[in-house]
C-alpha cells in the first residue's frame, strides 16, 4: 500500500517524460525525484519506467500503476472543485492565470482594484502563454483569446480585441510609414518587422506574421510579446501588438488599421462546478467589469 503522494511523483514522471521537468511541476529537486520514483519502485517490486536515452518511458506495471492514479486523480478533483464550489466566504487564494501582455497590460490594475474591495482574498497570478487546465485546477480563473468549448468551462465575454503595427517615433523618423500590410511585401526592405522566435507555441500572432511578413522583412525575432513591446520603442522595427497594450505607451504611433483577420475575443473563464465559489464570483464581476470598460474603445 502507497500514499497519494506517491502517485502524484510518477503521473509527473509520465507527464513531463523525465526527471528533471517533473521535478519542476511539483517544485522539487532532481534528487527528491530519483529517490521517490526508488522507493515506489522497490516497495512495489516492479520498475515503473524504462530510462531511455529520449526520457522516461512507463513499463507495462508503470502504465497500470499510472491508469489507477488518473482515476483517482480525477475522483479527488472533482471532489476538490465541488467542496470549493460550495464556499461562500469571501477568503482564501485566488489562482489567475492569463497571458504575459495581459498581466502586463491590463491586469495589475484592476487586481489592485479588486484588493482595495476583497482584502481577504489572495491572487496568485500565473503569467503564462500556455492554456493551462482549469479542470486539473492548475488555475481558477483564466484571461483567455479564445472562446471556451469545453462542456465543463464557463465563462463571460468581456470584449474584442484589436491587433495593429506599432512603432516608435524615432524608427518612423525619416521613413514614410506603411499604409497597408501590401507595403511591407512590395518594399521588403524598406522597412524592419519584429518577428516571433520559432520555437515558441504557436499564435495566431506568430501565424499572421509568417503568412503576410516576408522573412526578408523580419530584423529580430523574440517570443516574448512584452519584449516585442519594448523592442518596438528601442526602435528595433514595427511590432505586431494588441491595441490595450500598444495604444497605452505614448511612445508608440499606430502604423495602419487594426487588422480586421486578427481580431480576437477576449473571455474570463472558470470551470462550472467552481462559478457559485463566493471569491471566484467576485473576481469574475469586478475585474470583469473593470477590464470591459477598460477596453471598451470601439479602436481595442
Amino acid at each position: 500500500m502507497f500514499v497519494w503522494d506517491d502517485l502524484r511523483f510518477v503521473l509527473a514522471i509520465s507527464r513531463s517524460g523525465n526527471l528533471r521537468a517533473a521535478a519542476g511541476t511539483l517544485g522539487v529537486n532532481h534528487s527528491t525525484m530519483f529517490r521517490r520514483l526508488t522507493a515506489v519502485e522497490r516497495s512495489l517490486g516492479s520498475k515503473l519506467f524504462e530510462r531511455l536515452a529520449t526520457g522516461y518511458r512507463p513499463t507495462e506495471s508503470g502504465q497500470r500503476l499510472i491508469e489507477t492514479a488518473e482515476r483517482m486523480e480525477t475522483e479527488a478533483l472533482t471532489l476538490d472543485r465541488e467542496l470549493t464550489g460550495r464556499d461562500t466566504r469571501l477568503v482564501g487564494t485566488l489562482r489567475v492565470t492569463a497571458s504575459e501582455t495581459l498581466a502586463f497590460g491590463v491586469l495589475a490594475g484592476q487586481i489592485a482594484q479588486f484588493r482595495a474591495t476583497h482584502p481577504g482574498i489572495l491572487i496568485e497570478l500565473l503569467v503564462d502563454n500556455r492554456v493551462l487546465d482549469l479542470s486539473r485546477r492548475e488555475a481558477d480563473v483564466a484571461l483567455r483569446a479564445t472562446r471556451p468549448v469545453h462542456g465543463d468551462l464557463f465563462g463571460r465575454k468581456l470584449t474584442d480585441i484589436g491587433w495593429c503595427f506599432y512603432a516608435s517615433k524615432r524608427y518612423l523618423a525619416g521613413r514614410a510609414p506603411p499604409k497597408r500590410v501590401a507595403d511591407l511585401t512590395k518594399h521588403p526592405g524598406k522597412h524592419q518587422v519584429i518577428g516571433w522566435g520559432e520555437a515558441m507555441q504557436p499564435t495566431k500572432a506568430a501565424a499572421w506574421i509568417a503568412q503576410h511578413v516576408p522573412a526578408t522583412a523580419i530584423g529580430y525575432r523574440t517570443g516574448s510579446p512584452v519584449n516585442q513591446f519594448m523592442a518596438a520603442k528601442a526602435g528595433l522595427g514595427l511590432a505586431l501588438l494588441p491595441c490595450y497594450l500598444g495604444d497605452a505607451d505614448p511612445g508608440l504611433v499606430r502604423v495602419m488599421a487594426p487588422l480586421s483577420d486578427l481580431s480576437t475575443e477576449l473571455w474570463l473563464v472558470t470551470h462550472r462546478s467552481l462559478r457559485d465559489t463566493a471569491r471566484i464570483r467576485a473576481f469574475m464581476g469586478v475585474v470583469g467589469d473593470g477590464i470591459k470598460k477598460a477596453l471598451q474603445s470601439p479602436a481595442r
